[in-house]
C-alpha cells in the first residue's frame, strides 16, 4: 500500500481548514512528479508503507494522507512580514495542543538535553536574551534546566522571565514576539500534557558544527529514551535525526520505535559524506537497520527514480520542504 504524507504548518494555510486545504495523490497514480500540481505552498511528507512485515508503531493512515505539524503549528519566522509566521510559539505545549485541534496525525518537534540531563523541547543551538542593552547568547546544552526555563513567559505569574531573542541564519537577532506566547517546556511535560492519541515525531537535535563522541550521543539518546519509556504509554512515536551516528545509535539502543535518517540529499554539503547524497542516506538505512529517510524534496525532484529504489529496498520515504 502506498500512502502520501502531507506535512504542513497550519499557520501557513490562510486560515482554511486543513481538510479543505490539502491535495494529495498516490505515488502509484502519478506517472512522474510533474503531474503533482498546486502544492507549491505546502511542505509535504510522502511515505511509502510496506505493511506485510511492519513491526513498528508508525500509525497507519486513515485515508490517503496523514498530516504532520512542524514544531506544532509551524516554525516562527520572526523576520517575516507575514503575521501567520508569528501566531503561536513554536515547539510549545500550546502549539502542540493547538495543532491537535486540526486532527493532525503527528507533531514534529526538536529535543536537546541540558547540562543537568533533562530533555527539553527547543530547536536552536543557542538561546539569546538582552541584559542592560547587550544581547547575550548561550548554548542550550550547556545550561541547567532552571536557567533554560527562566527565558520567556513563566509558569509562575509572579515571576518575570528573561526577554527571549532568536538568531536567524544570516546572523540577525530578533526579539521572539508572537501573538500567542507560551513558556519553554520539557519532553516530560509534552508527553504528559498533549493528548495521548497524538503521534509524535521526536527529532534528536545536534549542532552541525560539532563532531560528537559516541558517549555524548549515547548520553543524550538514553536520557530521551528514559523519559519516552516512562511517559509515552501507547502514543505513536518515531525518531529522526540529521546526525548519522545518532540515528544509528537510536536504532541500536531501542527497537520499539521506528528511526528515520534526515537528509537534504546534497542540497547542502557537509563534512560528513553520509549527509551529502540520497545514495549515502539509503546506504546508512540498509546497513544500520533504519526504517527510512526524511529527504529534502528538491533532492527527490532532482532524481525521482530514487522513489522506486526506496520502495524496492522496503524503506519509507518522507519528504520535507516547499515545492517552489
Amino acid at each position: 500500500m502506498d500512502t502520501v504524507f502531507k506535512f504542513i504548518s497550519p499557520n501557513n494555510s490562510s486560515q482554511i481548514p486543513l481538510n479543505m486545504a490539502l491535495k494529495t495523490a498516490h505515488i502509484t497514480r502519478v506517472p512522474n512528479l510533474d503531474h503533482v500540481s498546486n502544492v507549491s505552498t505546502f511542505n509535504t511528507f510522502h511515505q511509502n508503507h510496506h505493511d506485510d512485515n511492519d513491526n513498528d508503531n508508525v500509525k497507519k493512515p486513515k485515508g490517503e494522507f496523514m498530516v504532520i505539524g512542524h514544531r506544532g503549528t509551524g516554525m516562527n519566522l520572526l523576520q517575516s512580514p507575514d503575521p501567520r509566521m508569528k501566531v503561536v510559539k513554536e515547539n510549545s505545549i500550546l502549539a502542540f495542543n493547538t495543532a491537535g485541534k486540526y486532527n493532525l496525525d503527528y507533531i514534529e518537534f526538536d529535543v536537546q538535553v541540558t547540562k543537568d540531563d533533562c530533555p527539553i523541547i527547543f530547536h536552536d543551538n543557542f538561546i539569546f536574551t538582552e541584559e542592560k542593552g547587550v544581547l547575550i547568547g548561550k548554548r542550550v546544552t550547556e545550561m541547567n534546566l532552571d536557567e533554560f526555563l527562566s527565558y520567556g513567559p513563566q509558569r509562575d505569574p509572579n515571576k518575570v522571565g528573561k526577554p527571549l531573542f532568536r538568531q536567524i541564519k544570516d546572523g540577525r537577532i530578533f526579539e521572539w514576539k508572537v501573538e500567542k506566547d507560551d513558556h519553554l517546556c520539557t519532553l516530560e511535560e509534552v508527553l504528559q500534557k498533549v493528548n495521548h492519541s497524538q503521534g509524535f515525531n521526536i527529532e534528536f537535535k545536534f549542532d552541525d558544527n560539532i563532531v560528537y563522541k559516541e558517549e555524548e550521543l549515547v548520553r543524550v539518546i538514553q536520557f530521551v529514551l528514559c523519559i519516552v519509556n516512562k511517559y509515552a504509554k501507547n502514543r505513536p512515536i518515531y525518531f529522526s535525526s540529521f546526525q548519522p551516528d545518532a540515528a544509528l545509535l537510536t536504532r541500536k539502543l531501542q527497537s520499539t520505535y521506528p528511526v528515520f535518517f534526515l537528509t537534504n540529499g546534497g542540497v547542502e554539503t557537509y563534512t560528513d559524506a553520509r549527509r551529502n547524497s540520497l545514495d549515502e542516506a539509503l546506504k546508512l538505512c540498509t546497513t544500520g537497520g533504519l526504517n527510512g529517510i526524511v529527504a529534502e524534496v528538491r533532492s527527490i525532484l532532482r532524481n525521482p527514480g530514487v522513489i522506486k529504489r526506496i520502495k524496492d529496498l522496503k524503506l519509507r520515504l518522507i519528504s520535507y520542504g516547499q515545492l517552489k
